[in-house]
């Protein structure tokens, strides 16, 4: 039988006036601010040690690609792996064998000078998969003849590697790389789809096996979506987790800056961001944005990379996050995407300076 007990008055009078209290604002349905609460647990499974380092080709890859298509359909972002997709149409499976282009050339990952190679003990292509996992979703836009744009980031990291263990740990968690850059474009999916449906569509894309070739990637350029033609530009989110001491604090930087007018049109709409400080490090060659930069999109990294030491090792975990910076730069970035999708801006190449296939990157 159930007990009943006497409340004493004071009690009950502090649990009436508690139910009177307007409930607190609940950061998750801000369609204008990035909300801390959902980067922290977008970052505490992606760059948890139950993935095992998220490496390129295996099923830690797998599993983390389902867990960004589940949060995709949440937020209402439609499927649209198109070809080759997994398990209702978010996920894109592509081989990791080299893709050929016509004529029988190898394709961009077998020639592009993105990093060095990974040292002996390094993690390959799994064997047993034999390919990458990618997401891609779409929120539809209201001019359905409008160019989309496409926000991107890698979910792939380097898995784990007992002979590059540091201080006994062998787990590459890769919470700044990239499961920093998957987080801005979850949150910008995310608030975009809470507010009204833009003019012109954005798809997101996080591709797989970027560091291993940029697999995930080349497929995504031979079976887009939508014609290469359609996308207007390509914003891939790489590394915002740790701030760069060559910027103001809360700011990042973008690749390329004076190859194109989109780095200072975002800036001249609110984005905190300022030009590549490390010009000399050709960051601009090596993100997957090169690829889609090559075949002709206006494609460019954001990042706040410092040149920090926890580059490829373990050490690149959740302890040493800036969510702080994480939160205020996906914010300052919100607006400016926004209004970029409501707008008819198409960002350009400066004369001289597109990309071409094989050119020298400086």
């Amino acid at each position: 039988m159930f007990r009943t007990f006497a409340i004493p008055a004071a009690a009950a009078a502090w649990a009436l006036a508690a139910l009177a209290q307007p409930p607190a604002p609940r950061p998750a349905l801000n369609p204008d601010a990035a909300c801390r609460p959902c980067i922290r647990a977008y970052e505490d499974f992606l760059a948890s040690d139950a993935l095992k380092g998220r490496g390129s080709g295996t099923r830690d890859e797998l599993v983390a690609a389902t867990y960004i298509a589940s949060e995709l359909q949440v937020y209402g972002i439609a499927p649209a792996a198109g070809p080759g997709s997994h398990d209702g149409g978010y996920i894109q499976i592509a081989p990791t064998a080299p893709l050929r282009r016509r004529g029988g050339r190898p394709g961009r990952a077998a020639a592009r000078p993105a990093r060095p190679p990974l040292p002996p003990g390094s993690p390959q292509p799994s064997p047993q998969l034999g390919t990458t996992a990618s997401v891609v979703g779409v929120l539809s836009g209201t001019d359905p003849a409008a160019p989309a744009l496409l926000l991107t980031a890698h979910l792939d990291h380097l898995g784990v590697i007992p002979a590059r263990a540091f201080h006994g740990d062998d787990i590459f968690n890769g919470a700044d790389d990239d499961a920093s850059g998957c987080t801005a474009v979850l949150e910008l999916a995310r608030v975009l789809a809470l507010g009204p449906r833009p003019k012109r569509t954005v798809y997101f894309a996080f591709f797989g096996s970027e560091e291993t070739g940029g697999f995930g990637a080349r497929f995504f350029l031979h079976h887009p979506p939508v014609p290469l033609s359609h996308l207007f530009a390509n914003i891939e989110f790489e590394m915002i987790g740790w701030p760069d001491p060559k910027v103001p604090p809360h700011t990042l930087w973008l690749t390329g800056w004076r190859r194109s007018n989109l780095g200072p049109h975002l800036a001249a709409e609110g984005a905190k961001l300022v030009g590549d400080p490390h010009p000399q490090e050709g960051f601009f060659c090596r993100s997957d944005n090169i690829q889609l930069a090559e075949a002709g999109v206006v494609a460019q990294t954001v990042s706040s990379y410092g040149m920090q030491p926890m580059y490829h090792r373990p050490d690149d975990d959740l302890a040493h996050l800036d969510v702080g910076l994480m939160a205020a730069s996906i914010t300052s970035m919100i607006a400016p995407v926004r209004n970029l999708l409501n707008s008819s801006f198409v960002p350009a190449w400066n004369p001289g300076l597109a990309p071409k296939p094989g050119f020298r990157c400086r």
